[in-house]
């Protein structure tokens, strides 16, 4: 075989050298953009372990642009809905503790319009593991306001997890159970004013 054959045979590979042996290529940036961009209604149940190391599970409900809602199962009866570029927090018996803007977490960047993470400085590392891919994505405007490390699977790619870093250096792990897709999902889920107390809350 001719050196230039063997050239282009190693450039069209989908596989690299690593630590002496065969690893799956990271799924490429641009087909992460566009699964995600084709992400327009989505549920999975998940489960979240938080910095302190205490787990809560619950249902995930995303309408992208902007829009996530996280139920959490008892005995945390807490419920998290980002819509109208804020993030509400709100007790168990419907009262609403801390609010900020959306665009101050990192989560944001999966929620934008259109996710583009080919942007110059927004994705910070691309890796895979031979299984799956890893994208560690910031504001590339604001990296103060920490990181958004996305796990996804290929062929087909799938989001099979997240773990958000806040400014405080917190980080937050959020593993889906399966996410589906296509799903109809009412506007009213994700307004914060619709909120009712527990017992009395349309879900």
């Amino acid at each position: 075989m001719k050196r230039r054959e063997l050239i282009a045979g190693a450039l069209a590979t989908p596989f690299v050298l690593s630590a002496g042996r065969l690893m799956a290529a990271p799924v490429p940036l641009g087909e992460i953009s566009t699964y995600l961009n084709g992400i327009k209604t989505a549920q999975a149940p998940f489960t979240q372990i938080n910095d302190d190391g205490s787990i809560s599970t619950g249902k995930l409900y995303i309408k992208r642009p902007g829009r996530v809602r996280f139920e959490y199962d008892p005995p945390n009866e807490a419920l998290v809905i980002a819509g109208a570029g804020a993030v509400s927090v709100f007790d168990g018996r419907g009262g609403q503790g801390e609010t900020y803007p959306l665009s101050r977490t990192p989560l944001s960047i999966i929620l934008d319009e259109k996710v583009d993470l080919g942007r110059a400085r927004m994705v910070t590392n691309h890796e895979s593991d031979g299984t799956s891919t890893t994208v560690t994505a910031q504001d590339p405007d604001h990296p103060e306001y920490g990181d958004i490390r996305l796990v996804f699977t290929g062929a087909p790619v799938e989001l099979r997890q997240w773990v958000i870093r806040n400014d405080a250096g917190e980080t937050t792990t959020v593993v889906l159970g399966g996410l589906q897709t296509g799903v109809r999902l009412s506007d009213q889920m994700f307004l914060a004013d619709m909120v009712r107390p527990q017992g009395d809350r349309n879900r």
